[in-house]
């Protein structure tokens, strides 16, 4: 149990270095191959789909700690320091980013995994039940 409290409580250092870097991203100073990264990072941690889902033990969490960990750690590096240390104090205060962009993003993310889904789908039972024309 120390274990897995242990990585939910680095998972949310994570969280809190990822609002940091979405403020980064939005800093002036911040060059635009970084801005790419933290924009890539931001999204999959706040994205309501993981790969393996977080209620799986252990497994849920090494996903998030191991993504998010490589992909922080790289940002970080290319963000100026001085734009990092403002934007983690902003973080600390509390001014988190707006929940209509965060739905608006999550709601792309959905429609996107909805059609893949759709396309799997239609791709599977043209696969096993082809029609009359295809043979």
């Amino acid at each position: 149990m120390q274990l897995l409290a242990k990585f939910r409580g680095r998972i949310r250092d994570l969280k809190s270095e990822c609002v940091a870097l979405y403020f980064a991203a939005r800093h002036p100073q911040t060059p635009w191959y970084a801005k790419l990264l933290v924009a890539a990072v931001v999204a999959y941690a706040m994205s309501p789909i993981d790969l393996i889902p977080d209620f799986v033990p252990i497994l849920g969490l090494m996903d998030d700690l191991l993504i998010l960990s490589l992909g922080i750690a790289l940002a970080i590096k290319l963000v100026p320091s001085s734009v990092m240390v403002e934007c983690r104090a902003l973080a600390r205060t509390g001014a988190l980013p707006g929940t209509a962009a965060a739905r608006l993003a999550a709601a792309v993310i959905i429609v996107i995994w909805a059609a893949l889904s759709v396309w799997a789908a239609l791709w599977v039972y043209g696969a096993f039940f082809p029609t009359p024309a295809s043979r």
